[in-house]
């Protein structure tokens, strides 16, 4: 009988646990990033009446199953559930959320442990450092290299750091984007394949098309360049450049400076021929510009050209270089590259988010505050590991609390602690039998 009270007395106190996580949850429905807990109950020993028998054939007896007495439930497990929740889209770019395993890495200064989180709920501070709503640094990294065609790398490889998108140790003041010179200008287009042949060229020809580019010194200077076409031949033009040489003649107007770059040939299907010995169809430039900056030199690139019976079209589809410029806004793309708008268009990276990943992520520890910490069940953080969720910008994780579950759960945990009430209930009103049996 006593067994009985003791049951229902543990099943009274699982199902209160039960109904605190389940409080908790409810109470966090709209909390930023956090992930509900759910509670199982396991039995508690049995105490064995009588063990097992194996049937005995000799004997002509059947095997017998062990009799036991379950003395009640207990807490199986607190396990966290680590699915997504939903995105709340707010606009603010610093405000971020992860699709997939992963957590932001946070650190309290320098010498604190490291945290984890998902509420991306972010801003810049004063120094520029990129923080959570409670002043903690969010690391990734800050150094990083240019490949061979021309996308950022960032050495994720290395140990994360906090991010400050005003400047760091590799890159120096990034609130000012100095000056790069004009190095190369890719031309893509067509030439008309109907226009006449010019014979007898001269300097005083004129072009029968131009393009105008704008190109930049070493001090982020402009300087506007024209290359002119003259068709000389079938499938063969005259290619040369002007620009202003900084002098006037008489009458006040500025001289052009002429560089001759040769012919472009085309073949009879009108594709450029590439013969750098004879027809080159790439250039370098040399201009030495009067504002004191050091000389350009710059490599013109014909390859993407073509001619047709089409209208001439030739554009220069890339340059680069740009003046000197502000930080004035930022961008994170969904790799955590946080991107540097600059006022003279230029972009240039600034950091990138780390991301955490665990072998067992519901096996960390929750703080508070939306912060884990590793325990020997989750294991260390993989560093370096930075793709294993997509990050949103301008959106927050929600809460993946399921009210419709939880007030399911809050339903049969209240029968179960009625039945488990009930059970003590009965228990004692047959003890107090049992007790008037002497009377």
């Amino acid at each position: 009988m006593m067994r009985a009270l003791y049951a229902g007395v543990s099943g009274l106190q699982a199902h209160e646990k039960k109904m605190d996580v389940i409080g908790n949850n409810i109470a966090n429905v709209n909390t930023v990033g956090y992930k509900a807990s759910r509670v199982t109950f396991s039995d508690l020993l049995s105490q064995t009446l009588s063990k097992a028998t194996a049937a005995d054939s000799n004997r002509g007896v059947g095997g017998t199953n062990a009799k036991q007495i379950g003395l009640g439930v207990g807490i199986g497990s607190i396990d966290m559930l680590m699915t997504d929740g939903g995105t709340e889209s707010t606009g603010n770019t610093t405000d971020l959320s992860l699709e997939g395993d992963g957590f932001f890495i946070v650190r309290n200064g320098v010498t604190g442990s490291y945290m984890f989180t998902r509420s991306g709920d972010f801003s810049i501070d004063e120094n520029g450092d990129l923080v959570t709503s409670n002043g903690l640094n969010v690391y990734g990294w800050s150094s990083y290299s240019t490949n061979a065609v021309g996308d950022y790398e960032f050495d994720t490889d290395s140990l994360v750091e906090p991010i400050n998108i005003y400047g760091d140790d590799y890159n120096g003041n990034k609130k000012i984007l100095k000056a790069q010179a004009t190095e190369n200008v890719i031309f893509s287009g067509n030439l008309d394949s109907s226009e006449e042949a010019v014979e007898d060229i001269d300097d005083d020809t004129e072009p029968q098309y131009t393009t105008s580019v704008t190109v930049y010194d070493s001090l982020g200077n402009e300087h506007d360049i024209t290359i002119n076409y003259i068709k000389s031949d079938t499938n063969t033009w005259d290619c040369y450049v002007t620009y202003d040489s900084g002098e006037t003649d008489s009458d006040g107007e500025p001289i052009l400076t002429r560089v001759d770059l040769g012919q472009l040939q085309f073949d009879e299907y009108g594709d450029i021929v590439e013969d750098d010995s004879s027809y080159p169809t790439t250039q370098v430039l040399t201009i030495s510009p009067d504002t004191g900056a050091a000389d350009m030199e710059i490599t013109l690139d014909f390859s993407d050209l073509c001619t047709g019976a089409d209208d001439s079209s030739v554009e220069a589809e890339e340059v680069d270089g740009y003046s000197a410029g502000t930080l004035e806004d930022i961008s994170i793309d969904s790799n955590g590259v946080i991107m540097g708008v600059y006022t003279n268009g230029a972009q240039q990276p600034l950091g990138m988010i780390g991301i955490a990943q665990f072998a067992n992520s519901s096996g960390l520890q929750k703080t508070g505050s939306g912060y884990y910490i590793a325990t020997a069940n989750s294991g260390d953080f993989m560093n370096g590991v930075s793709a294993n969720g997509a990050i949103s910008s301008g959106t927050l994780e929600m809460s993946n609390v399921d009210l419709s579950y939880e007030f399911s759960q809050m339903i049969t945990t209240q029968r179960g602690y009625q039945a488990n009430s009930t059970l003590i209930t009965t228990a004692d009103e047959m003890l107090e039998t049992l007790i008037n049996m002497k009377r």
